[in-house]
Parts: structure tokens; C-alpha cells; sequence
């Protein structure tokens, strides 16, 4: 539970994530910590995708779709990272989801530093070696979506659609983000996407992993008192 002091100050419960508008969310506070752990976690993501493609035993669910898509066009797999976002952020619009900071920066963030890992990491022949890349590809990623989420500066235009699609039916978030990578993937795959284990692992993992990691990155707040 919040509270509020005389001056109209919110103080948020430790651990917790407050859902702020983009504004509040910069005047929060402690910049100086969740800047520079927005932007961490953000490499880490792009760093962990890397991690999957290079393991090629399968990728998470929105990457089979990048994958697939940039079978058909001149363009590295983190451009289509960075596409895809923009493409997902126009659809916030009839959802009327508000960006953040962490949201612009994510789209763009995460591309760069997919294709700056993929120019200097090279796959594997052993398949040892490979599985190793896969593991370490999701562990990274919930790691990485711990720190950019607890940093509570907006969320990631996927994650958006996910919440917006969610408050405007009415179905569970649970149910919204398998649909939305379940059409993905089917996508993705006719496209001529990269589906494997790794993608298996991923959708089973991802959730318990940053659930678990969350609390340890999660800032706390106090929302500045509203206008």
C-alpha cells in the first residue's frame, strides 16, 4: 500500500513497481542508480540475443520473427529489432499507452548492441559450446529484464502492447502474451524464422527467471504529488 505525506508525496512500498506516467517517472528520483541501470540491462538484452542466435538452437519468440524477416530484406537482425519496435510502438496509439524514456531506448538500445555482439562473437562448432550460449542467452535475458523493468522508467514497447491489449479486452496478461507469441512465432516461421529448443527453454523460463531477479534491481520510488 502507498502513502502519502502532507506535501502530496507518494512513497511506494519497497520493491514495488509503480506505474507512473513518463514525466513522473523522471521525477521519481534517483537518477543517478536508474539511468545507468536502464541502460545496462538494456546491452545485457541486446547481449543476450546475440548469446541465442549464435547458439542457433532456437530463438525466443519475437527473434524467430526477426529472423524470418530479415531472410527477405537487406537488413541485420538488429535493425529488424529496432523496426519492430517503432512497429509495435504505432500500435500503443489506439491502446493509448504512454512511452518513457526506457520505452524509446529499448527500441533502439537493444538492436545496437544485438548487432555490435554479433560482429565480435562467432558460433560455435561443439555443440557443447552452443548449448552453453543458449543457457546463458536466457539466463542473461532475465537478468537484463530485471534491471531495465526495476529501473522504472517506462516499459518496453512489446511489454506495452502486451498491458494495452490486456486493459482493453480484459483477459488475463498471462493469455494476451501467449497469443501475441504465438502469432510470432507462426509468422516468424513462415517467414523462415529460427525455431528450435532454445525457443521452448525461453517461453518456459524467461517469466520465472525475471520474476525471481526483480525484486534484487527493483528501485524504489516516491512519486512525485500530482499537478
Amino acid at each position: 500500500m502507498t502513502s502519502t505525506t502532507p506535501t502530496g508525496t507518494v512513497h511506494a512500498p519497497r520493491g514495488v513497481l509503480v506505474d507512473l506516467g513518463p514525466v513522473a517517472q523522471l521525477r521519481a528520483g534517483r537518477l543517478a542508480r536508474r539511468l545507468p541501470q536502464l541502460y545496462v540491462g538494456l546491452f545485457l538484452y541486446g547481449v543476450s540475443l546475440a548469446l541465442m542466435v549464435r547458439g542457433a538452437l532456437g530463438l525466443a519468440p519475437w527473434d524467430v520473427l526477426h529472423s524470418g524477416f530479415i531472410r527477405h530484406v537487406p537488413m541485420t537482425l538488429g535493425q529488424a529489432v529496432v523496426l519492430f519496435s517503432f512497429v509495435v510502438l504505432v500500435l500503443w496509439i489506439p491502446l493509448r499507452e504512454m512511452p518513457g524514456l526506457g520505452t524509446i531506448s529499448n527500441a533502439i538500445v537493444v538492436g545496437l548492441s544485438a548487432d555490435a555482439t554479433l560482429a565480435v562473437l562467432d558460433r560455435p562448432e561443439a555443440m557443447a559450446g552452443r548449448l552453453g550460449l543458449m543457457v546463458g542467452g536466457v539466463l542473461l535475458c532475465g537478468l537484463a529484464s530485471a534491471l531495465y523493468i526495476g529501473a522504472q522508467l517506462g516499459r518496453g514497447p512489446r511489454d506495452g502492447l502486451m498491458t494495452g491489449l490486456s486493459r482493453r479486452t480484459g483477459l488475463s496478461l498471462r493469455l494476451v502474451r501467449t497469443g501475441l507469441e504465438v502469432a510470432v512465432v507462426v509468422i516468424g516461421l513462415l517467414l523462415g524464422g529460427v525455431l528450435g529448443v532454445g525457443t521452448v527453454v525461453y517461453a518456459l523460463a524467461i517469466g520465472p527467471l525475471t520474476q525471481l531477479m526483480l525484486p534484487w534491481f527493483t528501485v524504489d520510488l516516491v512519486a512525485p504529488p500530482a499537478d
